[in-house]
């Protein structure tokens, strides 16, 4: 059973669709990389993954769980499925260790200690161990990005969707983000990834899915995708002739 399965899911915002019946499974251990033009409905997939929004048709499962909307399946369904975003989103009055903790005590109910040690253990992972008492405004926006990784991360999920997680920070911090991520990739973590990131598809991910207009126009092994782009939409967006 795949982990992920997502069937003919529909999304509307008012009256434009901006999924238009998306079908893809994912497996335990795959990385999947998600590219298209903007406005294509990559990052609102996610979001519907994750629960942050509704799907109008159709179905989402996480580990054989069916997706239903109310707060307590919701609640579940984002414990197993840790989002990053493109915006860092940390509290800038709690310390990065504080920042780490707080999800874990509030939405898991861990006991302040098993939450701080683990907090410790997530932020020595992404190599920011020694910023456990540093405030957000101290770091620079890839160390950033990296504490919200180590927050996702401790609370344990099953896979992490990953929303154009490069694309606020300065060129010389990306590789520092993606590297977390391509060890993250190494150690077996589920991964779904929006990005730009084209060589980092190409090198890391099990699978690029090219979406169009709201749908999966394309998908399969970055070799065969990058490549040899069967469609004239996907080697335009490729820049290909």
């Amino acid at each position: 059973m795949s982990l992920i399965e997502i069937t003919e899911v529909r999304k509307s915002f008012g009256s434009t669709e901006v999924l238009k019946g998306i079908n893809l499974d994912v497996e335990p251990g795959e990385v999947i990389a998600i590219i298209g033009k903007s406005g294509s409905g990559k990052s609102t997939l996610l979001r519907c993954i994750n629960g942050l929004e509704t799907i109008n048709n159709g179905s989402i499962s996480v580990a054989g769980a069916q997706f239903i909307d109310d707060e307590l399946h919701l609640k579940a369904l984002r414990l197993k499925v840790g989002m990053i975003f493109q915006q860092f989103n940390l509290f800038p009055h709690l310390t990065v260790g504080g920042n780490v903790i707080l999800s874990q005590t509030v939405v898991k109910k861990t006991p302040r200690p098993e939450a701080e040690t683990m907090a410790r253990k997530m932020l020595e992972r992404v190599g920011l161990g020694h910023k456990f008492d540093a405030y957000p405004d101290e770091l620079s926006g890839g160390q950033q990005q990296r504490v919200a990784i180590a927050r996702a991360l401790a609370m344990q999920p099953i896979a992490l969707l990953c929303d154009e997680i490069t694309s606020a920070l300065d060129p010389e911090l990306v590789s520092e983000v993606l590297a977390v991520v391509r060890e993250l990739a190494t150690e077996g973590m589920t991964l779904l990834m929006v990005t730009h990131e084209m060589k980092f598809a190409r090198d890391v991910c099990s699978r690029v899915v090219f979406m169009h207009q709201g749908r999966v126009h394309e998908i399969g092994p970055p070799e065969g995708v990058f490549a040899n782009p069967k469609t004239p939409e996907l080697r335009q967006f490729l820049g290909v002739h």
